[in-house]
């Protein structure tokens, strides 16, 4: 039955959702939603984003579920959206899910002084140079002192030594927002 419902969740979520309620395999409250996606790897992110989408109180919980203590905010980035697919554009959808993994990002940890705010701009900015760097339609990439600047620029006593690490840490690793 399992088998079953993933199988129809990842064609469609809504449905997938209903088979899991109609059979009894998943109670219909945050909390239990919330735990089957974090510990389930066999649904179509896609549709778990579909679904996100729709359900903010789940998405809350889901991301609180996350732990992001003592790592460096890219790869928490990227860690993030492993979990919870990128949306193809630049929507609110994209903000909401930039604002709750900042929250959370500077709730796990407290002792880098970041502010929410500014932990969001840093990911817009992340998001950017990751198109930047590694879309082929981009001619002219922008370059690691360029990347500095804009931040400086954008987040009132921003390290200039955090904006190089981050820079690095894209150009060596790669995007941080892989859309399937």
């Amino acid at each position: 039955m399992l088998d079953e419902g993933s199988l129809t969740f990842n064609a469609d979520a809504n449905m997938g959702m209903a088979y899991f309620f109609k059979n009894g395999l998943l109670d219909s409250n945050k909390m239990a939603i919330g735990q089957f996606f974090h510990r389930t790897c066999r649904l179509s992110n896609t549709q778990m984003r579909i679904y996100l989408e729709n359900r903010p109180d789940i998405l809350d919980y889901l991301v609180n579920l996350e732990s992001y203590e003592k790592e460096f905010l890219p790869n928490a980035l990227r860690k993030f959206f492993r979990r919870i697919e990128a949306p193809n554009d630049r929507g609110n959808y994209l903000a909401t899910l930039l604002q709750k993994f900042s929250d959370r990002f500077c709730q796990c940890n407290p002792q880098f002084g970041f502010r929410p705010d500014d932990v969001f701009i840093l990911c817009h900015s992340l998001i950017l140079l990751s198109v930047d760097l590694f879309c082929p339609h981009v001619k002219n990439k922008m370059s690691k002192r360029e990347f500095i600047r804009n931040v400086r620029g954008a987040i009132p006593n921003s390290n200039d030594d955090l904006a190089g690490h981050l820079y690095d840490n894209i150009y060596l690793i790669g995007h941080v927002a892989v859309v399937s």
